[in-house]
């Protein structure tokens, strides 16, 4: 039964991984503002129906307690089966070229293998300086502390391996929609790249007014970190655009109504005896998903960038 349930999961990991790891597909002279909207539409797609793949199973709670694999060898015995299957499965992933594509950013860098696969030329879209910039550790805990309890019913199933396997897709699948907002800051300051450069012309001076400051009054760290601050609020202010963010929440939650009821021949979606939709994922939690943490952290993502834009 075990072996049967790690035959699964790694199937559903294959696949997945196939589905997501596709190329990009704009040249850098086709690259613009409509192209990263229709990929972050798209995009939408693919956490929706993650968040439903994952609510299949229940909390699980022995795959994400260290304790559960207490007796396991070095150097694992420290680890919880999910930490491991994301850092296993990673590493399977990178010997197939999934992060040779710069849209994928690993949660554990430093247990990737080089890969084996010939190395396919992607356009140069973004920025070198800039293109590191990540959230994964932000993500990471997002997914775990606040949003798995959200949608997911308590209770253990003994599915360990498939539940590992759904958490892994639907972290992926974030952290590609979030960190795209490398690609949605390039986007933008390609478009307008005047409004953009002197707020980000503005980091410059203020790190030299701060060491000036610093050098000269022997100011500590709250002086330099409120001239940061503003750097960034205005780059902020330039990035939000709040009826746009609204419109992308409803988007996502109405996908989550159409994606998550279950579909008879006879009635089309089925319903309870109050004539209320049941659905797979609660379609407020991905309102709420997106609302508080994929957009904001995909405009931290995007702030990041721009800074270092003009490296």
């Amino acid at each position: 039964m075990a072996s049967r349930s790690l035959l699964y999961a790694f199937s559903f990991l294959a696949f997945a991984s196939i589905c997501s790891c596709r190329q990009l597909e704009e040249k850098d002279n086709q690259f613009s503002l409509a192209s990263v909207r229709e990929f972050l539409t798209r995009e939408e797609d693919s956490i929706v129906f993650s968040l439903i793949e994952r609510a299949k199973y229940p909390s699980n709670f022995p795959v994400y307690d260290p304790s559960y694999l207490a007796g396991a060898a070095f150097p694992y015995h420290n680890h919880s089966l999910v930490d491991i299957f994301v850092r296993e499965s990673e590493a399977v992933q990178a010997r197939a070229g999934r992060y040779q594509n710069p849209e994928e950013i690993p949660f554990f860098p430093e247990n990737l293998v080089p890969p084996l696969v010939p190395p396919y030329q992607y356009p140069k879209v973004l920025y070198p300086a800039a293109a590191s910039v990540n959230v994964r550790d932000t993500i990471w805990q997002m997914y775990f502390d606040q949003l798995l309890p959200q949608f997911t019913s308590k209770g253990d199933d003994g599915r360990y391996a498939l539940t590992a396997a759904a958490d892994l897709v639907c972290l992926q699948a974030l952290s590609r929609r979030i960190h795209y907002g490398r690609f949605v800051s390039e986007a933008k300051f390609r478009d307008a790249p005047n409004n953009y450069s002197s707020a980000i012309r503005a980091k410059v001076v203020s790190q030299l007014l701060s060491i000036f400051l610093l050098s000269l009054l022997q100011k500590n760290k709250n002086s330099e970190t409120s001239i940061f601050v503003q750097d960034r609020d205005a780059l902020m202010r330039l990035l939000t655009f709040e009826v746009q963010e609204e419109t992308v929440k409803r988007r996502v939650e109405e996908k989550a109504k159409v994606f998550g009821q279950d579909v008879t021949v006879d009635n089309g979606t089925s319903t309870n005896e109050s004539s209320r939709p049941q659905y797979k994922v609660d379609p407020n939690v991905v309102y709420h998903l997106y609302g508080n943490w994929v957009i904001p952290f995909t405009k931290q993502v995007e702030v990041e960038y721009l800074l270092h834009r003009l490296d």
